[in-house]
């Protein structure tokens, strides 16, 4: 490497421009510093968090299943999922109706009046009176 002698102008610019765009030594080795430190705190959740599993595990492992509640839990999710699918036909069935008034009062379906004034029960629907 060799030496030059520069004018301290010129040595002040070249020193403020890579301060400008470069960090610190001091503010690198913070930022490692910090990196560090998060790595081992979540290495230390991960330790907890695996120990809490093992713990499940053999929680589950000495469980033994009910067939006569294994078959009500069946029972119940059979029934939600079919609620879901009724429920999911009585919003679009509803939906539609909307469309059909709006069209029936003259007005583009989604455009309301009113200054945006929820109106007819409809808060879940969307539309304005």
């Amino acid at each position: 490497m060799k030496r030059a002698l520069v004018p301290a102008p010129l040595r002040r610019a070249v020193l403020g421009w890579f301060d400008s765009r470069y960090i610190s030594r001091a503010d690198h080795r913070q930022d490692v510093k910090d990196a560090l430190w998060e790595v081992q705190t979540l290495a230390r959740e991960v330790t907890a968090l695996r120990a809490e599993v093992v713990e499940l595990r053999s929680r589950v492992a000495g469980v033994k299943l009910d067939p006569a509640r294994a078959g009500r839990w069946d029972d119940a999710h059979r029934l939600a999922q079919e609620t879901a699918v009724a429920l999911d036909g009585v919003l679009q069935n509803e939906v539609l109706l909307w469309q059909a008034v709006d069209r029936a009062t003259g007005r583009e379906p989604g455009t309301g009046g009113a200054g945006g004034v929820v109106s007819r029960g409809t808060a879940g629907r969307g539309d304005t009176a």
